[in-house]
């Protein structure tokens, strides 16, 4: 962005534009069924971050049990969902602070560091869910972690990276705004 001449106020939007993505793909972790699922047929069991399913044959009904009954469960549902709230935080602080005229870099840099502790809420509750839920929650047949913790997983890699683009991004400060003469190589002899 600094480097090749593009012009700030063109690319200004490209940061809380991916915060909003990674917003988007936090909703989808949190109302996806698609956590854990059976991997061949059968397909008996279905599990998203709230309830597990299960059904007895292959055209049995479902029937849901609410993981929120185990202490494991809640503490899953509650860290990712914190880390989902700070990050919707830190989109509504980019957009704000992305939409004044001069850029405050230290209030930038500190959504890179509500940005990261995001990403470390986000990552118990992505790290909770698979180890306690195959510990204690009987699995039939073979079964993997699916689309909508791919999702979650993707959400927290994206706070970690847009972390790092907000607490660098103020070292850019002078050739963001404009204010360091350009350096030219060649000299006249």
């Amino acid at each position: 962005m600094v480097k090749y001449g593009l012009d700030y106020t063109r690319c200004r939007w490209i940061l809380p534009l991916l915060l909003g993505i990674g917003v988007i793909f936090g909703i989808i972790a949190l109302a996806g069924r698609g956590w854990l699922e059976s991997q061949t047929l059968p397909y008996v069991q279905r599990a998203s971050l709230w309830q597990n399913c299960r059904r007895p044959d292959q055209g049995g009904e479902w029937s849901c049990k609410s993981l929120m009954g185990y202490a494991w469960g809640r503490a899953a549902a509650a860290t990712y969902l914190v880390g989902f709230l700070l990050l919707v935080i830190c989109f509504a602080l980019a957009i704000i602070a992305f939409a004044i005229d001069t850029l405050r870099f230290n209030f930038i840099r500190g959504i890179g560091g509500l940005l990261f502790v995001a990403a470390v809420f986000s990552i118990m509750g992505l790290v909770i869910y698979p180890v306690k839920f195959s510990s204690e929650i009987e699995m039939t047949g073979i079964n993997m972690f699916s689309w909508a913790y791919g999702f979650g997983w993707t959400t927290a890699i994206m706070e970690i990276c847009l972390g790092f683009f907000f607490c660098c991004l103020p070292n850019y400060e002078d050739q963001i705004l404009g204010n360091v003469k350009p350096t030219y190589f060649y000299s006249s002899p």
